[in-house]
């Protein structure tokens, strides 16, 4: 039996399963504080049969190094009362069981490698446009990690031509990718939810154009094989259509294996970063 926890900066989503395709229970919860909200997901496991192990795909930046003796934590973040907070600590010490902890993304990416839209892909880029934007790869099954997880929501894009004004909203780099291009960022120049504005509104232009250029330079720098695009804003009608196009038109032909290129919809719908945290549990359970 496995425990799954999304940990996500405005909700938790929980789940045991027998397997990580075979879900038991599942449960959702507003993000709170940490002792409030670590506490009500340690309270939900224990109505439940005992578990093998448990994994975490966290929102970040997370500490996810196995050599760091911070490992299992959530770094600086703006989200108030959980930089450092010991995440994957709080629920080894509670159980005693074996945990597996990685970021949300890296977790949504395996379990779409696995079971989604990539199950005939060897690498996969799984990207979340929502409340921040990241990205997670795996390669051949494996998540790609360096010196920390990758930060695909900080790179700089070139600024459309009817965005030039606004200085973003990311508290470390502006107009990084991020800053201009998450959920909030919209609002914060808009007024709306994307998916709140007129279907004619120049802001899907430029929301289509930003993220295309990811996927253009996920596409340059590591060749992956799919991108699936995921995430609260991406639900926004004709957003993904608009995206596909501009990334078509940025790559002009130009990449070797370009029909082995493709930008998708995820394929467990709202259940990837859920299902990822199952898988995370299974490899921690050995």
């Amino acid at each position: 039996m496995f425990g799954g926890i999304e940990a996500g900066g405005t909700k938790f989503v929980l789940a045991v399963a027998s397997s990580p395709s075979d879900i038991i229970a599942r449960h959702e919860m507003p993000t709170r504080s940490p002792d409030e909200t670590l506490a009500e997901v340690e309270a939900w496991f224990r109505t439940h049969p005992p578990l093998d192990a448990i994994g975490i795909a966290s929102f970040g930046p997370a500490i996810i190094d196995l050599a760091d003796q911070n490992w299992g934590r959530i770094g600086s973040t703006p989200k108030p009362g959980w930089s450092d907070c010991d995440v994957a600590g709080f629920f080894r010490n509670a159980f005693g069981l074996p945990v597996g902890f990685d970021t949300d993304v890296n977790g949504a990416a395996l379990a779409e490698a696995r079971y989604g839209a990539g199950r005939s892909a060897s690498s996969l880029v799984y990207v979340t446009v929502g409340t921040g934007i990241g990205g997670g790869l795996v390669i051949n099954g494996k998540p790609v990690h360096g010196a920390a997880h990758p930060e695909m929501g900080h790179i700089f894009p070139r600024r459309h031509a009817s965005d030039t004004s606004f200085k973003g909203i990311c508290p470390a780099h502006g107009d990084c990718l991020e800053g201009l291009a998450c959920g909030p960022a919209i609002i914060e120049r808009w007024g709306h939810s994307l998916s709140e504005l007129p279907d004619d509104h120049e802001a899907l232009d430029v929301i289509a154009s930003y993220i295309a250029q990811l996927c253009h330079s996920i596409f340059a720098i590591t060749s992956a094989e799919m991108i699936v695009l995921g995430g609260g804003v991406m639900n926004t009608r004709g957003l993904f259509d608009r995206i596909h196009r501009e990334a078509d038109q940025l790559n002009a032909s130009y990449f070797p294996g370009t029909n082995r290129h493709t930008i998708a919809r995820p394929g467990l719908e709202e259940n990837s970063g859920l299902i990822g945290a199952l898988l995370l549990a299974e490899r921690a359970a050995g």
